[in-house]
Formats: C-alpha cells, structure tokens, sequence
C-alpha cells in the first residue's frame, strides 16, 4: 500500500501527485510488497510473472517491451565463482526498464496523455520507450553532459527532449518548475510504483540460484534499485520463501557519494558530499530522494556502502569486457570494490551490471 511517509494520507485515487498535496511528503509502499509463491504466473514472460506483487488495479493494461529474465553468468574471478546479473540486456539497456513498465502502466491506467520527467539518461531512455508504446507524450529534462547515445535514443523514441546546462541538480530544479505549472511529473525518483519493478531482480535471483545469494554488488545513485532489491527479498523472507536477506553492498563513484559519506560518517559525512563531475553519469546524484531509507535498508541488510575513485572507474569497465560484458561505466564502478572486498562478501556473489555500453560514446 503506498501512502506519504510523513502524513500517512493514503496515495489518491485519481491523478498523479509526485508529492503528498497536504503535506508535501514523499509517497512511499508503507508494508511490504504482497508477494506469494503460489500467486506467480508461470503463462506470463519477465516481470510480469510476478504482477500480483506489483498492486495495481486489474483492468491496468501491462505495459511491455519485454523486460526481465535477464541472464545469470557465472565467472571464477579473484578466486571466487561470482554471478553476474546483466541488467543492461533489458529492452533499452538499463535495468531501469523494470520500474518503467510497471510505472508507465500505472500512468495508462489513470488515463495520463502526457509526462515530464528528469534523467541523467537511462531512465529517460527508458520512459521515453514504454510512453511510445503505451501512447503518452514523453517530455525528457536531461543535463548537457548526457552521452550522446542516451540522447539519440530518447529522441528516437519520439519524446521531447530538454537540454539544461550545469549539473545534475539542475535538470531536477527545471522539471520541477515545469511540475509546479501542472505537468504530471512521471518522477522515478519521487513515485514509488517502479520500485515494485525493481523487486523483480530480487525474485529472478531466488530462482536463478535456487535461493538467496550470501551478498549483492549494485551501483547506487538514488538507490531506487537497491531498495526495490532489498525489499524483494524482505517481502520473499516474509513470505517463508527464503530464510534470509543477502547483504546489500552499494557502490557510488567517489566524486559523488552521498549515500557512502552519510553511511560512514553520519552527519558529519554531510560536509564531503559534492557533485563532482564523474564518468559514472548515472549515479551522479547528490540528494538522493530516499537516502535515508535506503541507507537503513542497506545497514539491515548486514551490508554497507563503498566509493569508487574515478582513475578505477575506465579499467574496470576494461576488465568486464574482458569478461564479455560491454556496460557504461556507471555499471563499472563495481568492479575495484569487487576486487577489494570479494574474499570479505559472503557467497553465493552476484554483481548487478545495470546499464550497456552502446549507451556510452567516450572518446569517439
């Protein structure tokens, strides 16, 4: 059930407020997501085996490209047999296809015709997809920096693309202005609904390895996709599925780590937290919408946060393509702490590579 977490008004039955409108808190799924076994429907492809976890109404058309069933590749590196989950085969090359789906499909069933929303790429790649083939009218605020790739395809999806000069923080301030003169803000930052979407790697996982890895590798910028994972696991434990959480380990890039300087300093981490400029665009976020949950979900979890300096961030991008896996390096920042922390994670490993290489232009 998703509520405000401040006030607790349940979430309003017509239209699309990205903030409570008494209280301007964030809404948040205030219990954990329904999730049952013998409810899993086997007739039904990627994610959407698993709608019943998703809560929305049954006349909700599911609006698809495909998404989910992502492989599980195992590799002996550093010693260690480590499964490495590919996100970035989803439909647009980003596991944010998963929160998409679901949140795209929750906008066609309140009748939404069109959308603005702010991305460092992916997900405006990704919203810019499902909005074509749900027929929403996509409105994208990306920053200047962008890669070049992300913008092409979001505008050949069909959407509106919007250039905002400066960083990161920047792009957010604009699309707010826009949502405060009445545009429905299809935020996958402030909404929730996607973060049922992002459970599903969690679900996949279970089944993939014939139940709970020991720890999870994931690159982190709002931490949406870490929290949707944990809180899979947490609904699947509940459940009596599985017997216990993995341990969350959330990777950001040094030069913005906002969730690893307040995990490992508390309040006096709030003095290192910048916006650095960093090539690990996609987790170059220096507020983090649900910082404060996501680090608590982390820490209960028995894991915890690293920061990836930015001369490690391109060799690790080498390494996994060594491995044949071509990924941005947003996915890359992953690889110096696998390296450093492998022989300390408990097992069965898993690394969640969440975004594709093609998406990345570098130097050419």
């Amino acid at each position: 059930m998703i509520k405000c977490s401040n006030c607790l008004r349940d979430y309003p039955n017509q239209g699309v407020p990205f903030r409570c409108p008494i209280c301007g808190g964030v809404y948040d799924f205030i219990t954990t997501f329904p999730f049952d076994p013998a409810l899993i429907d086997r007739s039904q492809s990627g994610i959407w085996k698993y709608r019943h976890t998703f809560e929305l109404i049954d006349q909700a058309l599911a609006i698809t490209l495909g998404e989910g069933d992502t492989p599980l590749i195992w590799t002996q590196i550093f010693g260690k047999e480590v499964g490495f989950k590919l996100e970035f085969l989803n439909p647009t090359g980003s596991f944010k296809d998963r929160g998409t789906a679901v949140l795209v499909s929750f906008l066609k069933s309140r009748l939404i015709e069109e959308i603005v929303e702010d991305s460092s790429g992916n997900a405006g790649s990704s919203l810019a997809a499902y909005s074509a083939r749900a027929g929403i009218r996509a409105i994208i605020y990306i920053p200047e920096y962008t890669s070049g790739p992300k913008k092409n395809q979001i505008e050949a999806y069909g959407a509106q693309l919007v250039r905002i000069p400066g960083p990161r923080s920047n792009t957010s301030e604009a699309v707010l202005q826009a949502a405060y003169q009445g545009k429905v803000y299809a935020s996958h930052a402030y909404l929730p609904q996607g973060l049922a979407g992002y459970a599903t790697v969690a679900y996949e996982l279970v089944e993939q390895i014939g139940g709970a890895p020991g720890s999870i590798l994931i690159p982190a910028g709002q931490g949406n996709l870490m929290l949707g994972i944990g809180r899979g696991f947490n609904s699947m434990r509940l459940a009596g599925y599985i017997t216990s959480n993995p341990a969350l380990i959330g990777v950001q890039a040094l030069a913005c780590a906002p969730l690893w300087a307040v995990a490992q300093y508390g309040t006096a981490g709030l003095g290192w937290i910048t916006e650095g400029d960093t090539l690990a665009e996609g987790v170059r976020i220096r507020n983090p919408m649900r910082g404060d949950v996501v680090i608590r979900t982390v820490q209960e979890s028995g894991g915890y946060f690293c920061a990836t300096e930015e001369e490690k961030i391109m060799p690790g991008r080498a390494e996994l393509a060594r491995l044949g896996f071509y990924v941005e390096p947003t996915s890359a920042i992953v690889w110096d702490v696998l390296e450093q922390q492998v022989h300390n994670l408990p097992e069965p490993i898993v690394v969640i590579l969440t975004g594709s290489g093609l998406k990345y232009l570098g130097d050419n």
